[in-house]
């Protein structure tokens, strides 16, 4: 349980990681800043997101699961395809502003979901939270 549980700690850092440089990168965006050009600002988050999956994969392959009988792990992977896809049309396709800025938006939202999911292991975690 102990590798299990390093692998969560770094899986969790990562995920604080991503969510904190995709923030800085999208205001970077929508203040037309040069530094989203920036070598290590394009490099950076791979080698860390790179580290979020695999430690993602492991910690599935040590508890034994499989993705395709849990609801909330479908929900994630679902999730996690929305904030690439829409994280890609802010940072780099997006042909306007203001389309770039509406895919932050909802990545920053899908983002949200994943994590909120993830939290409650419920795919539908507003319904599940208690208030």
């Amino acid at each position: 349980m102990g590798l299990y549980l390093t692998l969560r700690s770094i899986h969790i850092a990562c995920v604080m990681v991503t969510a904190a440089g995709f923030l800085l990168r999208g205001v970077w965006m929508l203040r037309r800043s040069p530094l989203l050009g920036h070598p290590l600002t394009r490099t950076l988050p791979h080698v860390n997101d790179s580290l979020l999956l695999f430690t993602a994969v492991a910690m599935v392959w040590l508890a034994g699961l499989n993705p395709l009988d849990h609801a909330w792990m479908m929900a994630k992977l679902t999730g996690l395809v929305a904030y690439i896809v829409l994280g890609s049309v802010a940072l780099r396709r997006g042909r306007s502003r203001r389309i770039r800025a509406w895919a932050f938006a909802g990545a920053l939202i899908a983002l949200g979901y994943i994590v909120t999911v993830a939290l409650t292991r419920s795919p539908l975690p507003y319904l599940s939270l208690s208030w």
